[in-house]
Formats: structure tokens, C-alpha cells, sequence
């Protein structure tokens, strides 16, 4: 299996040393060295995607259930003893962050 980029500018990857995407050590794969962006020009996460996204297979996380293996019940009262310990806090969103994410500042 193959796969052709075409750079939206020509002669955009005429230097191999401009070239970021590279064939990964794993068959079929492809690797960008930096950060990805859907529907943005100035993503600040590895991978942001502006927009609605459709996966046809599954996401793994590292919480999701399928990546663990020994879970067992703990003792509640030790647990509930560290919550009672814990720093709870409340904040606004700064707006700048808010107005781009598209969310509440509260």
C-alpha cells in the first residue's frame, strides 16, 4: 500500500531536509515529527482537530478499561480518609481560551 501527499503548495517539499513526513519503522505507518492541525493553522497540541471527528474504530485511552489488567475493589474508607486530603478548587476559564474552544468561561 502506498501513500501520496501533494503539498497544497507547490514545491513545498523540494528540499528531503523540509520533508517531516516519513515512512514509520512499522509497515504501513506514517510519522510527522511536530504538530497536526484539522481545520487550523496554529494547532498547540500534537494532534487538534477543528471540527467533528469520525472514528470508525475504537480510541484507546490510557483509563479505558481494555488497557488494564489487576483491578480490584479498594478498601473505601482509606480512600474516602485521601479524598478528605484533597485540594478542591473552582475557576473560570480565561476568555481568550473559551471564545477559541467554544465553551462557557465558568
Amino acid at each position: 500500500q502506498n501513500l501520496f501527499f501533494q503539498a497544497s503548495n507547490p514545491g513545498q517539499f523540494e528540499n528531503d531536509s523540509d520533508v517531516l513526513w516519513q515512512q514509520g519503522h512499522v509497515p504501513e505507518t506514517i510519522v510527522y515529527h511536530g504538530r497536526v492541525g484539522i481545520n487550523t493553522d496554529a494547532p498547540d497540541e500534537a494532534l487538534v482537530v477543528c471540527g467533528n471527528a469520525k472514528v470508525m474504530g475504537r480510541v484507546m485511552h490510557p483509563s479505558d478499561s481494555r488497557a488494564k489488567q489487576n483491578i480490584r475493589e479498594v478498601d473505601t474508607n482509606e480512600q474516602l480518609r485521601r479524598i478528605t486530603q484533597m485540594r478542591l478548587v473552582e475557576y473560570d476559564y480565561k476568555p481568550e481560551f473559551a471564545s477559541v474552544m467554544g465553551i462557557k468561561e465558568t
